[in-house]
């Protein structure tokens, strides 16, 4: 075997495990006074893994049980820069109390749970997605109850793990009926063996039960509410766009790869899905006061629109999805930067009158908060404009008219309910508005990021050309 083709083709994960491997000693020797340190050097570790891996490769290992495209190692790049982004909004957190002791552990879980992200990505083999999927979702456990002493952090990750547990039950169960159907787990010699057969077609259902989990589509996404309300907020940002887009494009892959036979089957289930996902998040959003849960239901919604480009199953729907995740990191993790700001600052506050008359004592993070709520909505000329763009054009080229139709619909309804916190920053009146205060330089450097994402990722077009030139 090549250990130069190894290297290359995976290097996105070689050099996560080495990240992996390095903060996981430094944390166990370095001096207890020295420990504010892990969250520099597990940042630059990230953006090295970053700079290193940003030229896009192709190829396949181990038999096609990994395999990589230009597309795929691009949306791992992104990943890796989300994360990035929470690890710099994860300082003030992680200097505070009790998890300053532990914070060591969230660097190590955190990229555990990449690593495995990446494996689903690049998998090319059913056990090769099964075990990634897992290697992503115990870590991910640990980290929701993070906060074990805190509020409901504890009792979030008994309802995160036991969901989790269901759902890769289902998920397996499918999978082994397909292997009993097919005789083989690998993508590409599925796709002839497929008849369409009742117990392919239920196989279908279980998988795809499985992993709807993971993208909190409804109705497998009543776990979501309650873990992101109980989560810390960066543990719940993580999971809000990190997880989802792993989890979207891996499925993606699969239908368009493996269970391209049996298109008619799975996209009848898809447009139910999307249509009821759509409608019962939004209707659900607009009743929270609570702005975790609130943003639990907003990524419930947006899991919704990210599925019209699996609806798609095209090369076209491919580049949309990638791209969808790309925006929505930089407008949700601007949206989780300022409630982590205020809940770290401001004794918890995360209910949405808390925010009433925010603008007039916190300006800026009132701006950000709006910028980033208007791309979630898709408003021009925000990013999150051209997003639903492409994904809807997708989904309409493929044929779904009357899906894109009902998906814009509800747009209106998401654009009310992003507004309800716009209207109480600005225009409520507040006797006692949180306080002014000031951020931290990791935290700035943060939102100014996702700022910046906000504002060009829709007016530079080579964007989304530069993903579109590349293959799935």
């Amino acid at each position: 075997m090549d250990y130069i083709s190894i290297f290359t083709t995976m290097g996105q994960e070689i050099s996560l495990i080495i990240a992996f491997i390095l903060v996981f000693i430094i944390d166990l020797f370095l001096p207890e006074d020295k420990k504010h340190h892990l969250g520099t050097i597990s940042s630059i570790l990230l953006a090295i893994s970053i700079i290193i891996n940003i030229m896009p490769c192709q190829g396949e290992l181990f038999g096609g049980m990994y395999t990589t495209s230009p597309l795929a190692n691009a949306l791992k790049t992104i990943l890796s820069a989300g994360t990035l982004i929470i690890f710099l909004q994860s300082t003030d957190w992680l200097s505070k109390g009790e998890t300053a002791q532990r914070r060591g552990e969230f660097y190590v879980l955190t990229f555990s749970t990449l690593i495995g992200l990446f494996y689903m990505i690049s998998a090319g083999n059913f056990l090769m997605l099964f075990i990634g999927m897992e290697l992503a979702t115990i870590p991910v456990a640990c980290l929701v109850a993070f906060d074990k002493y805190k509020g409901h952090s504890a009792e979030a990750g008994a309802k995160f793990i036991l969901s989790a547990l269901f759902s890769s039950g289902l998920m397996l169960y499918g999978i082994s009926m397909l292997y009993g159907s097919t005789g083989t787990l690998y993508f590409n010699d599925i796709p002839s063996l497929l008849v369409a057969s009742p117990l392919e077609i239920l196989s279908l259902v279980f998988f795809f039960s499985g992993l709807a989990f993971k993208l909190s589509l409804v109705p497998f996404h009543l776990w979501t509410a309650d873990t992101y309300q109980g989560a810390p907020t960066s543990v719940t940002a993580y999971l809000s766009v990190i997880s989802k887009g792993a989890a979207a494009f891996a499925l993606m892959t699969i239908l368009m790869k493996v269970f391209a036979p049996m298109v008619e089957q799975w996209s009848l289930m898809i447009s139910i899905v999307i249509v009821v996902t759509i409608t019962v998040a939004n209707l659900f959003a607009i009743l929270q006061s609570n702005l975790k849960r609130f943003m639990a239901f907003s990524s419930i919604s947006q899991a919704g629109y990210i599925m019209l480009a699996v609806l798609a199953g095209s090369e076209q729907g491919a580049t949309s999805l990638v791209y969808y995740i790309l925006v929505y990191i930089a407008a949700n993790l601007a949206v989780f930067g300022v409630i982590n700001a205020v809940e770290q600052h401001a004794q918890g506050k995360v209910e949405r009158e808390d925010y009433n008359g925010f603008y007039s004592t916190n300006p800026k993070l009132a701006m950000v908060m709006t910028l980033a709520l208007f791309s979630l909505a898709g408003i021009p000329p925000f990013a999150g404009f051209f997003s639903k763009f492409f994904v809807f054009a997708a989904a309409f080229k493929s044929g779904f008219s009357v899906i894109v139709f009902i998906a814009l619909v509800n747009t209106i309804i998401s654009l009310y309910y992003y507004l309800l916190i716009v209207k109480a920053m600005f225009i409520t009146p507040s006797d006692a508005p949180i306080a002014t205060f000031k951020n931290s330089v990791p935290m700035r450097i943060s939102l100014l990021t996702c700022v910046a994402g906000i504002i060009l990722l829709g007016i530079v077009s080579s964007v989304y050309m530069w993903l579109d030139g590349m293959a799935l």
